[in-house]
């Protein structure tokens, strides 16, 4: 009888580890929104304060920490909407979750050169984080629904579809305002009528 091979247990990294890993990730994000995919992985790891070696035990190649400046953001996108909620009421935490979004758009934009380069592009990689952000404004959206903030018959997906059609109109000087403007509007019109 053929026994299958366990799946690698992934140990939980040590407190100095997982801040190296952050602090990588956060001048890693700096990086690449300044200079492209083309940033010097030396130079992220000097000003991150960490040798070229532990740059690459986390992340052992380029396209590797391009994919985990993305998801890092994208978790973190997806965890702001359970401390929302902990702290705000529905329709607030729903208001500032998609403030945020609007935030995470326009950091995608900067950095989707850097995406762009990955090896199976950035629509992989944005796929892969889909089911985060739908189920972040799935649970804001049923909150404020129980609560009488936002109409019975809003789809969730309705308002993510609306968030992400801001991303895809040309970027002017002042389009983070415009499209905090829009979310206004989008929580206005999702509320029950009177």
């Amino acid at each position: 009888m053929t026994r299958k091979p366990s799946p690698p247990v992934r140990r939980k990294l040590r407190t100095d580890a997982l801040r190296n890993r952050e602090r990588i990730l956060e001048v890693a994000r700096g990086a690449f929104t300044r200079k492209g995919a083309e940033a010097s992985l030396d130079e992220i790891a000097k000003t991150a304060a960490v040798g070229p070696g532990t740059l690459y035990r986390h992340f052992p190649t380029r396209d590797a920490l391009i994919e985990g400046v993305y998801r890092n953001e994208v978790e973190k996108l997806a965890a702001a909407a359970s401390r929302f909620a902990e702290t705000m009421s529905p329709i607030e935490a729903l208001n500032a979750w998609m403030l945020l979004f609007v935030d995470h758009i326009a950091a995608k934009h900067i950095i989707a050169p850097a995406l762009n380069s990955v090896v199976g592009g950035a629509s992989r990689l944005y796929e892969g984080s889909r089911s985060l952000i739908q189920g972040a404004i799935d649970e804001l959206v049923k909150r404020a629904k129980k609560s009488g903030d936002l109409r019975r018959d809003l789809d969730a997906s309705d308002l993510l579809r609306a968030l992400i059609g801001v991303s895809h109109v040309r970027f002017g000087p002042d389009w983070q305002q415009s499209a905090r403007r829009l979310v206004d509007i989008l929580i206005a019109g999702s509320r029950p009528p009177r």
